[in-house]
This record gives C-alpha cells, structure tokens and sequence, in this order.
C-alpha cells in the first residue's frame, strides 16, 4: 500500500537513549496497564545483541511493529471468515472472496500513528521494542479514509458513465480501471474499522452506498467488454477539400450496434481504413454528377487477418460539383456500413 502524500502512514517514536532507566512496557503486566488493550493495540519483541546494537535495533524493531500489525491481520481474518460464512449462505461468496483476496494485500507494517519505543538493557545484552497505535485514531482515520475512497470512486464512475453515454466507451473503460485498485483500500478499511470497533454501524461502514456502487462497476464492466472497438484510418478527398463524410457517418452509425471507437490501435478489435476521393461525372439539364471512388479495408487486430475488403464506385447529383460530392460520399458511407455489420460482432 503506498503511502499519502499528505499523511505519513508510518510514525516512529525517537530511540530511548541507550542506557537510560528500564522501562515500565518491558513486563507485561505493567505494558497491558499502562497500554490497555481496550485502548491500544501493542506489539512486543526481544532480541539478545549478537551483531551490533545498530542493527539489533533496527531488527526488534520491525519485529515489534511486525507483532502488532499480526494482530491486525489476525482480527480482520477471524471477522472476515465470519462474514465469508454468512454471505456464502446468501449466495454472495465468490463476490466478497474477490474483495478480501485483494484487500489482504493491504495490510502490511504500516498503521497509522503507529509508536514505537526501544530499549537496550546492557546487563543482559538485550534490546527490547514496543510498539503501539491507538485504537481511536486507526479508527477516526480509517472512517476519513473510507469516504475519501468512497468520493474517488464515485469521481471515476460518473465520468465513466458520461463517456459510454457519448459513445466514448474506450475511454470509459480507462475511467473504470482507475476503480479497480480503490476497491481494496475500501474493503480493508471496512474490515478495520469492523475489526477494532465494536460499535462499529453498517452507516459507519457506508456499506449499503459501497454495495451499491460494486454491483453498478460490475454492471458497467460488463457492459463495456461486450463493446466492440474500433480504430479508424481514413482519407477522404474531395475535389482537393480534405473531409471526414465518410468516416463520421459511419461511425455513427456502426455506435448503433455497439461499437465504440479508439485513438489508440492497440486498443481496438478491428482496424478500418477508408480511402476516397471524388472525380467530376457529367452535367446534364443544370444538374451535376460526381463519382466518390472508394477503397475500404477491415482488419480483425484478433485473427491477425484482413476479413473484409473492397472497391465501390457511388454515382451522386446535385446543383454543384460540392453538393455533387458529398452526395456521393454520404451514399457510399451507407453501403459501406451495410456491409460492415455483417463482419464487426
């Protein structure tokens, strides 16, 4: 889990100076008296100095923080297979198993306002570690953390449901893979806040608000892998006029049936190239006629294959040689659409 950039995440107490008077943590009925653990969450560790105190004190020292985020594991584990068997009842497992698989990757040495103490007792060649982390500060910490979360999810899949509502469903799937590692920080945090307060309430736990809001990602993922994706390479000239008539009519009306287009070629299922240009037919009776002479290609990026390929010469009239052309163009860009549905599934 990476650390915020405004909250330090992992607090160490300054080292007791060596030599200084035993401590009270050292024994433990005096440490569970001074450090409740109503109050308190500890850890302990001991170590005889064998390689030199600098490095002995490095080590009990991680060994001490390693002692209390144990317990913490220990207490969202127990809570967590208490819940994997209710919900399991419920037919929900294979649901919330996916969050905890991924929310355990959370838990690591680092807790918030974690202290930590040492001790180097001389006469016995020992050096001792106590670590500590009020329970009430994990507590109004995490709450925070959750609904920061919370907003940021939220962020991400609003903007994901405008860009599949404007047929920009590339992009949308971009939006929801921003989701994806905030969906773990959010379940470790409910499985804290659950693990060390008792009074912990499902309106604490925002559960029925991040439910809601797993189920609508699970929805719109779903929704945006049936999507097909599209790159489009098109060239279109008209009488000398660089235009995009073509390209653009087809791409809506290939959005009608799903499909979703791409900047990135990499990203797409199929790569269309659209090669036009226009040529001056006839005048007759005041009206004019133009050809659009077009050369269409579809690649599938997944069979590695052009599926479809061909040359179509369309006949269009209007009052000018302009008009003329794009007549031809928006009647070639129907044809070709036609034919593309029968090849993009």
């Amino acid at each position: 889990m990476k650390r915020f950039a405004t909250i330090t995440l992992f607090t160490t107490m300054a080292f007791a100076l060596l030599g200084q008077s035993k401590p009270n943590w050292i024994e433990n009925n005096s440490r569970n008296a001074q450090f409740p653990p109503s109050v308190f969450l500890t850890g302990f560790a001991q170590r005889v100095v064998e390689k030199g105190i600098s490095s002995e004190i490095e080590q009990v020292k991680l060994d001490a923080q390693s002692d209390l985020t144990k317990q913490i594991r220990l207490m969202i584990k127990t809570k967590t297979q208490s819940n994997t068997f209710s919900q399991s009842v419920n037919g929900q497992y294979d649901e919330r198993e996916t969050f905890e698989n991924k929310s355990s990757a959370e838990t690591n040495a680092e807790v918030v306002g974690m202290k930590t103490e040492i001790y180097h007792d001389k006469s016995a060649n020992s050096v001792y570690a106590f670590s500590y982390a009020n329970k009430y500060e994990l507590i109004g910490y995490y709450k925070s953390n959750l609904s920061v979360n919370i907003w940021q999810t939220e962020s991400f899949m609003k903007a994901a449901q405008d860009l599949e509502t404007n047929n920009e469903k590339s992009k949308a799937r971009q939006q929801l893979e921003n989701v994806n590692p905030i969906f773990p920080k959010i379940r470790y945090a409910q499985d804290l806040l659950t693990a060390i307060d008792v009074n912990a309430s499902t309106e604490d736990l925002q559960q029925e608000k991040i439910e809601s809001l797993y189920n609508q990602l699970v929805q719109m993922q779903a929704r945006l892998a049936q999507a097909v994706y599209v790159y489009v390479e098109s060239k279109e000239d008209l009488f000398g006029q660089k235009v995009d008539i073509v390209a653009n009519k087809v791409k809506a009306e290939l959005a009608k049936i799903g499909c979703s287009f791409v900047e990135n070629v990499e990203q797409a299922d199929f790569k269309l190239k659209i090669h036009i240009s226009t040529r001056h037919s006839s005048n007759d009776s005041g009206m004019v006629f133009c050809y659009a002479d077009t050369a269409v290609e579809l690649y599938d990026n997944h069979k590695q294959k052009i599926v479809y390929g061909d040359e179509i010469t369309q006949k269009g009239g209007s009052t000018t040689q302009d008009k003329a052309g794009r007549n031809a163009m928006n009647d070639v860009a129907s044809k070709i659409t036609e034919k593309l549905k029968n090849w993009i599934q």
